[in-house]
């Protein structure tokens, strides 16, 4: 859903200014740990100066924000104002607008890149870009023309294009403000295109963009990591971001004669900087696959392109030779056959490449997996692929753990009979998948199986919410009964003051659980025996008379 106020330019600047003026970078990145974990729970837009929102934080906090008059600005919690809360709300803000949200939470950063690009422009030294401004409007002029006639030039030319009209700028610090320029500058001689030719030059502009920032592979030999400076990172994050915006509408087809030709040469483009593309990023490889999964499939039923295209992946390995970055090559292969429904060699070639390649394998690039199944709607297939996948998701963030569990939810939608193999796929992600674990639980109201888990963990009752209790409280209250007992008997053991008031806490739950399921007379003879076992702890006897348990 579009936001009812949009945001035009000069409103993002300011708010990147504010959020640097009124926040410190750990507030920033504690609102953003709760940004990702989807706190804001509500949020709404009175007018376009104001947001109003709710955030859950240690309980439930309103955020008034007021984008004008920024001091004005005001939270329910203790810290009242510049807390993490409001930065949460800023970045779902940010987030709905389609901003970059790493650029607000690297305000501080981006402030100083501005200032650094500032001072690089009366430094930069004599080229093309300190031309006079008649000599550059003349070549600038000369490129237009030549870009009048791009439907008809292939790829690469394009780039030759892109090439020259980047020479034309000030700015050489590889930072946003440099990836600003470049990309008004090839812009700014795009001619008129067709609607699909048109997205592929926006693509390009991006890409070409990025291969002045991402580091290319070094020649063989050569050490295998290369690096990118922080303010160079931040910029080719935002540079895939929008990437990523460019696949979200369909591809315009027409019946241009050259666009399939620049479709193909898009393609071998891309497969190319995939296969080649160094350790410490996937930008060209996350493309790739976006660029099968939303331009390429959804337009093509002849199968014969992905029989084509693997083809293309197989005689790389001789072509590319020991430039071949072979992790990226096992993953496209294994797409193919998955586009061909060829389950089988796909899932055996996804395993080859995480025992070649241990803990390399993204995330994202796992997920697009599940993304390929679910967009055909072959439920069958989806479980097979979460089964195969969730092993592989080891040591990865819980947000993507949530993407999928979230798939595990679609196929029980339409595949109710499946419920045991997700149990039993989750079982055997343990320990990494127990957040997620635990949450399925409790959402399919496996009250013993949770609560034989948080058992067989030790886990701490006090730790969790009050609120994540209640159902257990209410459905099955006796199956609190040993996870609060044994919780109390390990707080006794470690002899202390504040163990002593965790107990207490505890055994005042146990009384109420006892009397709500009418056994008062066993809390009796536990309490008694209890209390006369451990009548020589001095300190344990004052916080059970404190507690109003002992008389």
């Amino acid at each position: 859903m579009k936001p009812t106020y949009l945001m035009d330019d000069i409103q993002w600047q300011q708010l990147i200014q504010n959020v640097a003026d009124h926040f410190n970078d750990v507030t920033i990145k504690r609102g953003f740990q709760y940004f990702k974990q989807g706190k804001v729970k509500e949020f709404a837009m009175p007018d376009a100066d104001h947001i109003a929102a709710v955030v859950d934080g240690s309980e439930l906090y309103e955020v008034d924000l007021h984008l004008s008059a920024f001091a004005a600005s005001r939270c329910t919690c203790p810290v009242h104002t510049n807390c993490k809360h409001m930065i949460a709300v800023l970045l779902n803000y940010a987030n709905e607008q389609e901003r970059s949200v790493h650029a607000l939470v690297n305000a501080h950063s981006a402030k100083f890149t501005r200032l650094a690009a500032k001072a690089d422009t009366r430094t930069t030294p004599p080229s093309r870009s300190n031309l006079s401004p008649d000599h550059k409007e003349a070549t600038r002029n000369a490129l237009s023309k030549t870009a009048s006639k791009t439907p008809d030039m292939p790829i690469s030319e394009w780039h030759d294009l892109f090439d020259q009209c980047i020479a034309l700028n000030r700015v050489n610090t590889q930072n946003s403000q440099y990836v600003q320029s470049a990309l008004a500058s090839i812009y700014a001689v795009m001619p008129p295109l067709s609607p699909g030719m048109q997205q592929l030059y926006g693509l390009h502009a991006h890409l070409r963009v990025l291969e002045k920032l991402v580091p290319q592979s070094p020649m063989p030999g050569y050490p295998s990591h290369t690096y990118m400076g922080y303010y160079t990172q931040i910029a080719a994050d935002e540079l895939k971001e929008a990437i990523e915006r460019d696949f979200e509408s369909p591809l315009g087809l027409t019946d241009e004669p050259m666009q399939e030709a620049r479709i193909a040469e898009t393609l071998a483009y891309l497969r190319r900087k995939m296969l080649t593309e160094s350790r410490n990023g996937t930008y060209f490889s996350d493309t790739y696959y976006q660029f099968w999964l939303n331009w390429m499939h959804p337009e093509r039923q002849d199968s014969s392109i992905y029989t084509e295209e693997l083809q293309h992946l197989q005689a790389a390995e001789e072509d590319l030779g020991t430039t071949l970055a072979r992790l990226p090559w096992m993953l496209a292969r294994s797409w193919m056959h998955i586009y061909q429904s060829q389950d089988n060699e796909a899932w055996v070639l996804l395993q080859e490449a995480e025992r070649a390649f241990p803990l390399k394998i993204s995330s994202n690039q796992l997920l697009l997996f599940l993304q390929a199944l679910r967009k055909a709607e072959d439920w069958a297939r989806l479980k097979d692929g979460l089964r195969h996948i969730g092993p592989l998701l080891h040591s990865h963030r819980d947000d993507h753990l949530q993407d999928y569990m979230h798939d595990w939810d679609v196929v029980l939608q339409h595949l109710p009979e499946a419920e045991q193999d997700m149990w039993d796929t989750l079982v055997g992600m343990l320990p990494f998948a127990g957040g997620m674990y635990e949450e399925a639980l409790l959402a399919h109201e496996k009250w013993r199986s949770w609560i034989d888990y948080q058992l067989s963990i030790r886990s701490e009752p006090l730790s969790f919410r009050v609120s994540v209790l209640q159902p257990i409280e209410k459905n099955a209250p006796e199956l609190l009964l040993p996870f609060y007992h044994q919780a109390v008997e390990r707080y006794v053991l470690e002899k202390n003051r504040a163990s002593y008031k965790a107990a207490v806490k505890l055994l005042k739950r146990l009384f109420k659980l006892y009397k709500k399921m009418k056994q008062e007379s066993r809390w009796e003879l536990f309490f008694t025996t209890f209390t006369s076992r451990h009548s020589r702890l001095r300190a344990l006897q004052e916080e059970l008379r404190k507690g109003k348990l002992l008389s």
